[in-house]
């Protein structure tokens, strides 16, 4: 599914993405050293077994990854001219290996750019659930959206 011109976006809009994706033991090692976060809780098994989680914790940047990446094929793929900022980035509750995700997008407001004609502003605030149903992520993204081509 190609991704939404600016004008077809309303606040309010909620999308419930189809996609899941289940996080491994590699997916959280590869991300968590190959962005040189070395963090015990996210790499060792024995480091995590001494913390109040008794295990490895995903790393909170996956789960941010994970909520903008998975959010992208039914919002604004093809159709987005950049990422302007992310804020409210919260992570209430921890995601562990072996957690399967799903993402929520509700359309929190849009606005034309006052500096490009062609575009416009989308905040779109993600939301991340376990296979629980529990919130464990949340960030309010602002995507500079391109608006539908003029026909010729």
């Amino acid at each position: 599914m190609a991704g939404l011109w600016f004008e077809d976006f309303e606040a309010g809009m909620v999308f419930n993405h189809e996609w899941t994706r289940t996080i491994t033991e590699t997916d959280n090692r590869w991300f968590s050293l190959l962005t040189m976060n070395t963090q015990p809780v996210h790499i060792s098994v024995a480091a995590a077994a001494k913390t109040v989680w008794k295990k490895p914790l995903v790393n909170s940047l996956l789960t941010l990854g994970c909520m903008v990446g998975m959010t992208v094929n039914d919002t604004t793929f093809g159709t987005t001219v950049a990422n302007l900022g992310m804020t409210d980035v919260k992570f209430p509750h921890p995601l562990f290996e072996g957690d399967t995700i799903r993402m929520k997008t509700l359309v929190v407001a849009k606005r034309e750019s006052k500096s490009r004609p062609g575009e416009g502003i989308v905040t779109l605030r993600h939301e991340c659930y376990n296979q629980d149903d529990v919130l464990c992520g949340t960030c309010d993204r602002a995507a500079l959206m391109m608006k539908r081509p003029v026909s010729a």
